[in-house]
């Protein structure tokens, strides 16, 4: 008696969740842990037969699973049940367990009982589900990854799934919109891309990210004509998006294997070399829209910078005529004075238009407007020598400006144009953080900063041809 009371203390008092039976698989303890767990009070579960109260079925097939108890009865000895069970308890709720059930064996080794000891391992199997989605699902767009993509590819390469197409995407423009704007916009965009994507694809396409703008989606049973739908499917399911003055499009570009003796390998190159062609002939065009597109909505953001722009523009082509540069020449740095601002697109509009005078931090974020103007440029051969007087025209000819620090003829003639008439027309127009200057004193401050933030000779070009002062 001492013995099995006992017994009984230890069982109660164990971790995991125990039931005990007799030799006919009849319940005589469940634990306080196992109450919980099963929905059974022991005073209920005494008696029962096991597979009433500890009822057990296969995750995978819904099944009812092998009496455990039953298992150990005829074999005698420590019986562990497959994984993937699932306890079904009273009130009809399901949880995931581990269990295994060892024979209670009296001083002459025959069995009195069986115990079967269990746990609830859905917190387990969630940390598991957990790290398998982050094993295989990339973190930004929450689309499969390349370590996905590439086993699945192996696995879908057969014969059964032809013709089998891999159809690849790139979102056209997405370094000058990181460069541009910063990469938390450029982030949303990615992740904005894949939804577009994903949301164009059927249910048993592989959409995977592979890293950076690239995706790339896997179409079993697809063959050229089929790859075609999907694109045109992606591209209509939602309209053009913008981001601030960047529209938002994707070049596509696949390749399709139809015969399996073909390398999956080269199949991909193919649709790579695809995609490419695609961004070639799709970016020939974009970046001089997409300049027009930003400078026009720059210009809606804030009608000074139009009205400064233009006139600007229009002082740098005066002052390169009476400098006797040629007509090419004069409508380049006419052009340039234009765009001269074009970086300000990227600047917060809270502090483009504060009024009062700008702190430490918002100063230093004024000053990335020529490095910016420089970025969206440069993306093109047809602006890349403006892109280069765009960067330089807050430098000074002491050495003393902005972003490089350059001095005297080491700045282009362009940007020291662009320089004076940009410090002019400032001074002259409505300011948010002071009064205009009158005609007379911009003049002034222009003759009293030559040398040392203009080029003396531009200036005095300026002051005597342009403005028809007396130097």
């Amino acid at each position: 008696m001492n013995e099995k009371n006992s017994l009984e203390t230890t069982l109660q008092s164990v971790g995991d969740e125990v039931i005990s039976t007799d030799n006919k698989g009849k319940i005589v303890l469940l634990n306080k842990i196992g109450e919980l767990l099963t929905g059974w009070t022991q005073a209920e579960a005494l008696g029962k037969p096991i597979e009433e109260v500890f009822n057990v079925i296969n995750g995978y097939t819904g099944e009812k699973s092998d009496n455990i108890v039953n298992k150990v009865l005829s074999m005698g000895r420590i019986v562990e049940l497959s994984n993937h069970l699932i306890l079904i308890s009273k009130d009809g709720s399901h949880r995931p367990i581990e269990d295994c059930a060892a024979p209670i064996l009296e001083e002459n080794e025959k069995i009195s009982g069986v115990v079967v000891v269990f746990r609830d391992v859905s917190e387990v199997m969630r940390r598991q589900e957990e790290i398998r989605y982050v094993g295989y699902h990339d973190f930004l767009t929450g689309l499969f990854n390349r370590r996905f993509y590439e086993e699945e590819l192996v696995r879908l390469d057969t014969k059964n799934n032809l013709p089998l197409t891999l159809l690849m995407a790139d979102i056209n423009g997405l370094k000058l919109i990181n460069d541009t704007l910063g990469y938390v916009v450029g982030d949303d965009v990615i992740k904005k891309v894949g939804k577009k994507i994903s949301a164009g694809c059927r249910g048993n396409d592989v959409v995977s990210r592979l890293g950076g703008d690239d995706f790339i989606i896997i179409l079993p049973k697809t063959d050229a004509a089929g790859a075609e739908r999907i694109i045109k499917r992606i591209r209509d399911h939602e309209p053009e998006e913008k981001v601030v003055a960047f529209k938002i499009s994707i070049a596509f570009g696949y390749a399709t294997k139809n015969d399996e003796k073909e390398s999956i390998r080269d199949i991909f190159r193919q649709a790579e070399n695809d995609l490419n062609r695609h961004k070639l002939y799709q970016n020939s065009g974009e970046v001089s829209k997409t300049v027009d597109l930003v400078m026009q909505t720059l210009y809606e953001k804030n009608n000074r910078e139009m009205l400064h722009s233009k006139r600007v523009s229009e002082i740098c082509e005066a002052i390169a005529l009476h400098m006797g540069f040629d007509t090419e020449m004069v409508n380049q740095i006419k052009l340039a004075g234009l765009v001269h601002d074009i970086g300000k697109i990227g600047i917060d509009e809270n502090i483009l238009n504060k009024h009062g005078k700008l702190n430490h931090a918002e100063w230093k974020e004024i000053q990335r407007h020529p490095e910016i103007g420089y970025r969206i440029l440069n993306s093109s051969a047809e602006f890349m020598e403006l892109a280069m007087y765009v960067l330089q025209h807050q430098e000074k000819w002491d050495g003393q400006g902005y972003p490089l620090g350059l001095k005297g003829d080491n700045i282009s003639v362009q940007a020291r144009i662009i320089g004076i008439a940009d410090a002019y027309d400032a001074m002259t127009s409505y300011r948010t953080y002071g009064d205009a200057l009158s005609e007379e004193d911009a003049i002034e401050e222009i003759k009293k900063c030559s040398g040392s933030q203009f080029n003396p000779e531009i200036a005095r070009i300026f002051v005597e041809k342009v403005m028809g002062k007396v130097w």
